[in-house]
């Protein structure tokens, strides 16, 4: 399997669409999943700025450092849009609904759904910096790099958000494992998957 920095290298190199369009196969899914739980579930919104941080990755491949992370690189152009959005739009900003007090956490529930339920109890930077760790599986670093908050902030920011859907899951007679980030595993597990 070509890597990614040989396909960066064909697309500044000579110009091939064809290697941008692999670059833009392998990684939507996740850059889509990345603002998709940052919007609470938007995904109109989230396919825009997915698109839009996209084409922004084509103009500025030139600048990704050499032995940098596209991955890293990708996700900080998104997380940009985001930002950018969300300042646009700050009284419009679509926020999903806190889930109904009778709502019964034991029923079979579409993982997706619950999950931008259950980001709605945290704050952006919060649902940023978990969502870059538990389901993009990014190191503290490189969300460090992504948010550019410094790494105490997202430490504390994942461990905020933890402690506030643990609160709200265990209110609700769930229960949630305690992996560290990085994993692949961490709150509500089943619902992390993008």
């Amino acid at each position: 399997m070509v890597s990614d920095m040989e396909l960066v290298a064909r697309v500044t190199g000579s110009n091939d669409q064809a290697a941008f369009q692999m670059l833009v196969e392998r990684h939507q899914a996740a850059i889509r999943g990345f603002l998709r739980r940052l919007l609470h579930g938007d995904y109109g919104t989230a396919d825009d700025l997915a698109q839009e941080t996209f084409l922004m990755a084509y103009r500025k491949l030139h600048t990704l450092k050499s032995g940098g992370s596209f991955v890293s690189w990708l996700h900080t152009i998104a997380y940009r849009q985001f930002l950018g959005f969300t300042r646009k739009h700050l009284r419009q900003q679509v926020m999903a609904e806190p889930p109904e007090q009778s709502h019964d956490p034991g029923q079979s529930v579409d993982a997706e759904i619950l999950v931008q339920r259950l980001m709605g109890f945290v704050s952006p930077e919060e649902r940023a910096c978990m969502t870059l760790a538990y389901s993009s599986g990014l190191s503290h670093p490189e969300i460090s790099e992504v948010t550019g908050y410094p790494m105490g902030t997202v430490k504390s920011h994942i461990q905020r958000g933890k402690q506030k859907l643990q609160r709200w899951l265990k209110d609700h007679d769930h229960t949630i494992s305690k992996d560290k980030p990085g994993t692949g595993k961490g709150p509500a597990q089943e619902a992390q998957r993008a």
